[in-house]
């Protein structure tokens, strides 16, 4: 009983920091990444599809994404969802394939991004700390039902409490590892 809510916990705590890793890579860095278009959407029929699905991206270089649409008529289309996304890039169209060349980042702009990816890292760690209060409310309505004795109780709130430094940590380090990475030339 008292294993099954620290496990959850734990587990819980793990997705928290794998979504900040997830939405991190959604930041722009100096450096091309197909993962910078992996949330975009195409029209595709009359409905939305991601763009993985439509067509095939690629890094040419370490500053180009190269799209090679399954389907000739989805050129355009595809081209429509660069521009309405949020990126900020304008995609260069050669015949077939569409040509993502990412611009390096100003200093301000690496600055506001390193904000960012210090912001998400809050929402992480304000995330693992909800987990945190969860597990510890678990642990204290079996001790009011008298399921476990008090010295349980402080055993097992030590224990979650040691897991939630450990992914306080762990966020700590992704962070910085992201902002190094944004603010390397």
């Amino acid at each position: 009983m008292l294993n099954d809510i620290k496990n959850d916990a734990q587990t819980r705590m793990g997705k928290s920091i794998d979504s900040l890793r997830h939405d991190l890579t959604r930041i722009r860095t100096g450096r091309a990444s197909t993962s910078l278009v992996d949330g975009i959407k195409v029209s595709y029929y009359g409905s939305d599809m991601p763009l993985a699905q439509v067509a095939s991206v690629s890094l040419s270089d370490a500053r180009t994404i190269l799209i090679t649409p399954w389907e000739k008529n989805m050129v355009a289309p595809i081209e429509k969802a660069l521009m309405a996304s949020d990126l900020g890039i304008t995609p260069t169209t050669a015949g077939t394939v569409i040509r993502l060349n990412m611009p390096a980042l100003t200093e301000e702009r690496r600055r506001e991004l390193a904000k960012l990816v210090g912001h998400e890292g809050e929402n992480a760690k304000i995330a693992i700390r909800n987990v945190r209060r969860d597990a510890l409310q678990q642990v204290k309505d079996l001790l009011k039902e008298k399921l476990i004795t008090e010295d349980e109780d402080r055993r097992v709130d030590d224990e979650i409490q040691k897991l939630t430094d450990r992914a306080v940590k762990d966020v700590d380090v992704v962070v910085k590892a992201k902002e190094e990475e944004l603010m390397a030339l």
